[in-house]
């Protein structure tokens, strides 16, 4: 083999090598795919929806939320505000029985304070809030999201959601609930509750 052709074959295998280090560290980085998936569980799927199934464009939202929110570390509660707290859903759940829609906001401005006090973003901003959860709580924030959408369509004076929505709504902000409190048991009282 002459040396031109020596040197255009380790120049090409080069070439190689570095197109594949790039691939996988954009892919690393990006942190797309099974490994979004298997951090955000249910709401990857929520957010793919929400863009129409573009996988792509909800995995950029997906990181973007992690980039701002990953970091985040939940404030412990103490004893005498986690039995506040517990105290407060209790009530919830009794005023459900006699006025759905009211039980429903009391909920989410529970459910916002508590995460508030953890640590993430004010209530006031719940979107911002409920990014934020979905990064560390992804398997229950659905719950809230549906509780604070319902809350401020009663707010607004809406009359369309029944109350079998309402409960089941109830029962997936409830778990939620009692991961940020740490009164089901599993629930870590600081820190994240999923690996990176």
């Amino acid at each position: 083999m002459s040396t031109g052709l020596i040197i255009l074959l380790v120049v090409i295998v080069a070439l190689v090598v570095v197109a594949a280090l790039v691939t996988l560290l954009i892919g690393h980085r990006s942190g797309g795919g099974p490994g979004l998936k298997r951090r955000f569980g249910p709401e990857y799927e929520r957010t793919v929806a929400a863009h129409d199934g573009d996988k792509r464009a909800a995995e950029r939202e997906l990181n973007e939320r992690v980039e701002r929110h990953g970091a985040l570390r939940e404030r412990p509660l103490s004893r005498e505000e986690r039995d506040r707290y517990t105290a407060r859903w209790a009530s919830v759940q009794e005023h459900f029985v006699e006025s759905p829609r009211q039980a429903v906001a009391e909920a989410d401005q529970l459910l916002g304070e508590v995460a508030q006090v953890r640590g993430y973003p004010e209530g006031g901003r719940c979107d911002e809030q409920l990014a934020a959860l979905s990064v560390h709580h992804a398997d229950h924030v659905d719950g809230y999201r549906r509780v604070h959408r319902m809350a401020r369509a009663a707010g607004a004076g809406g009359t369309g959601t029944g109350t079998e929505e309402m409960r089941s709504a109830l029962v997936g902000a409830h778990e939620l609930f009692d991961e940020l409190t740490g009164v089901g048991g599993g629930a870590s009282t600081s820190g994240r509750h999923r690996a990176a």
